[in-house]
């Protein structure tokens, strides 16, 4: 059983994984800086169409954006540093980051719900579709998996709405309000990661049921829901653990496709708002929070990981 509290290696190991984190967020920033700044420059989406070259160049200077790019980098790293993207050029006297804060919790939400719903749903699956290997049933659940991989989540999304909203008229279209308004965006956000779990926890299922301890706590009669929901779960449980952290971060950056299609008002939407107004703070700011979440959930997920399985320790 693993120790409460950090050994030697597992301090280094979490030292180690901390700092791969800290250069991955800093590559993340600099890919940010520059893609935010292919789109053009934001001083000719604020000018009317009859400003002139004097208007725009006293702006430029204003924002400055008139600096080279790597001056603009290291001011934008610095002020990041300190929790500072600069103000918003779209949506004049708010920061960048505050608005990011503002419509962060209904990402989350929405997000969370999302997770929990892939969670319901293909973990129970996962494990039936491993015992009952081979049955109508496990094709049931490959056929799923194959469609949820297949089907690109905007698409699931708009047919969703054509179903529920339009034609029976269940569920709202789009807007953020309560429970209800929540299932559709959560579906189709969530459904590849439901057939991406569903996958890795049949497979390990599988593994853990043809265990030689399997066979014995069979044989020494131990009830067949105890084996196969304590003893073999718990045991194939380190695969899907790892995919967690690649379905938290996945959900909550792929929140930009499906916030746009159900016009939920969080931090995806405000992205695709901010690139249309070639808003650099904004985007700068959203692109880095997404990465730090990314970033620390797999971070938790690794340290969850090298407590169940030591052996990760020395790698």
């Amino acid at each position: 059983m693993p120790a409460l509290f950090p050994t030697g290696q597992m301090k280094r190991y979490l030292v180690i994984r901390s700092l791969q984190s800290l250069l991955a967020l800093l590559a993340i920033s600099v890919i940010a800086f520059a893609m935010s700044h292919l789109t053009g420059s934001p001083v000719d989406a604020m000018l009317p169409d009859d400003a002139g070259p004097e208007e725009a160049a006293r702006l430029t200077k204003l924002w400055g954006l008139d600096r080279p790019l790597y001056e603009q980098y290291f001011v934008f790293l610095g002020n990041a540093l300190q929790g500072n993207f600069g103000d918003s050029i779209k949506w004049q006297g708010q920061t960048a980051f505050g608005l990011v804060l503002e419509r962060l919790p209904a990402t989350i939400q929405l997000g969370g719900f999302a997770i929990i719903v892939s969670t319901i749903i293909a973990l129970p699956v996962g494990v039936l579709a491993a015992v009952y290997k081979d049955t109508p049933f496990d094709s049931a659940g490959k056929l799923v998996a194959l469609l949820g991989q297949a089907m690109p989540n905007f698409w699931l999304g708009i047919v969703l709405i054509w179903i529920f909203a339009v034609h029976l008229n269940w569920l709202p279209t789009s807007g953020r309000g309560g429970f209800s308004h929540m299932v559709l965006p959560a579906i189709a956000m969530g459904w590849f990661q439901v057939a991406a779990f569903m996958r890795l926890t049949r497979s390990a299922m599988l593994e853990v049921l043809d265990s030689e301890y399997i066979k014995l706590a069979r044989i020494k009669g131990v009830p067949e829901r105890r084996v196969i929901w304590v003893h073999a779960l718990k045991n194939a449980a380190i695969a899907p653990l790892t995919y967690f952290g690649v379905i938290a971060g996945s959900i909550f950056t792929g929140s930009v496709v499906i916030e746009t299609v159900f016009a939920w008002p969080g931090t995806g939407l405000l992205a695709i708002d901010a690139i249309r107004g070639r808003d650099f703070p904004v985007i700068q700011a959203v692109v880095v929070t997404f990465a730090g979440v990314f970033i620390v959930a797999n971070l938790i997920v690794d340290t969850l990981y090298a407590y169940l399985d030591p052996r990760i320790r020395y790698q």
